[in-house]
């Protein structure tokens, strides 16, 4: 922006203040919490207001300090002291402006959502695995560093402790705004991962390239079913089956049918999960992939043409359709969508995905700006 005013900024904030109104009388309604996915859906939807208009007040009070600053210098005095806060209230005003305007830019509508995690070696065998099992340390990691909650869903691991396939949940505080989000920030994450190193099992120190697949879903909730999986989630469409469990699992494991595997009829989408003790918590954890699995699928077919980016992530593992090369060699890593390189690998790995992240987050704002700004010169030629 160029001048500190927010005038030209009225017209999209003046229905988001209504409707922040509207829904904070909703949030006093104890009728409310008598439907907890309606609430959260409130709640998820005031804290995304509530952020963009926080911003935009701050935005106007930073205009205003650094107005009467500039009155008081014009008036003749001649202050250093004056000068120099005038000009921190400048930059703090054009950073808060910036943020605004990102707040502002069109939004992928999952961006709040939490996330299922699937990770699957690919190419390169026991040590995919291995480098599957390091991806996983290095997502926890930076989940940790933003207070969000990882839980393995499901496992099978290889030979050498590695992981042949994971799928876990990432779940961020509840009220998270939209842009503060899970799926915001690992969406741009799915894809063929590729590493380069000498492998364990290398005993001429020649070094191996292998692959790593990630698959990053929003998660289904109960207000997802209710719109959108009802029928195809009806008991009628699964087959549930149970099994012994194997590997790690305590006293339970090769002694009791623990294990679940629940067959989708329909499409054929087969989710098995034996890493908890009981039969049941394996079963509500099955349930939970498979409906995510489901919901990702169904709005794949719903948003083929608007959301082509979005469903861009690979479903096979194939080092041509990798994303990005974790050199160990060179300690590089390089993102082949965006063009970041960075010669910290071994801080990447121990979760500082904080540039990696950001350079997707900023190509997908950018192109979001610009297809709005196509959408709009069209529309005026109407």
């Amino acid at each position: 922006m160029s001048e500190h005013s927010t005038d030209g900024q009225d017209d999209r904030l003046d229905p988001l203040r209504l409707e922040r109104a509207r829904l904070q009388e909703s949030m006093a309604d104890p009728e409310l919490h008598d439907d907890p996915a309606r609430a959260r859906r409130v709640g998820r939807r005031y804290a995304e207001l509530d952020t963009v208009l926080t911003t935009a007040d701050r935005v106007t009070a930073l205009s205003a300090d650094l107005a009467t600053a500039h009155e008081l210098l014009e008036m003749g005095e001649d202050d250093p002291e004056l000068a120099a806060e005038a000009e921190q209230l400048r930059a703090r005003l054009e950073q808060e402006q910036e943020h605004l305007e990102d707040l502002l830019a069109p939004r992928d509508p999952d961006d709040a959502r939490d996330v299922i995690l699937e990770i699957k070696a690919g190419a390169g065998g026991e040590e995919s695995a291995l480098f599957a099992a390091e991806m996983l340390r290095m997502y926890r990691a930076y989940a940790e560093h933003r207070g969000w909650r990882v839980e393995v869903l499901t496992s099978a691991e290889s030979d050498l402790g590695g992981f042949k396939d994971v799928t876990a949940a990432i779940s961020a505080r509840s009220g998270t705004a939209p842009a503060d989000g899970v799926y915001a920030h690992l969406k741009h994450e799915a894809g063929v991962h590729r590493v380069q190193r000498v492998p364990v099992t290398e005993s001429a120190g020649r070094i191996h390239t292998s692959a790593v697949g990630v698959l990053v879903m929003p998660e289904a909730d109960e207000t997802d079913e209710g719109e959108l999986l009802a029928e195809a989630m009806a008991p009628a469409n699964l087959r549930i089956d149970v099994f012994r469990s194997s590997g790690p699992g305590g006293q339970s494991v090769n002694t009791t049918d623990s294990a679940v595997r629940i067959t989708h009829l329909p499409t054929g989408v087969v989710v098995s999960c034996q890493d908890q003790k009981s039969q049941l918590q394996n079963r509500e954890q099955a349930l939970r992939i498979l409906r995510t699995r489901l919901l990702d699928a169904r709005r794949a077919e719903q948003e083929q043409e608007s959301a082509a980016a979005r469903r861009s992530q690979v479903r096979t593992v194939d080092r041509s359709e990798r994303i990005r090369t974790y050199n160990f060699p060179e300690s590089r890593v390089a993102d082949h969508r965006t063009g970041y390189k960075a010669g910290n690998l071994a801080h990447v790995l121990a979760g500082d995905l904080d540039a990696l992240i950001a350079s997707s987050r900023d190509a997908e704002r950018a192109a979001r700006l610009e297809d709005a700004r196509r959408s709009s010169g069209e529309d005026s030629t109407r």
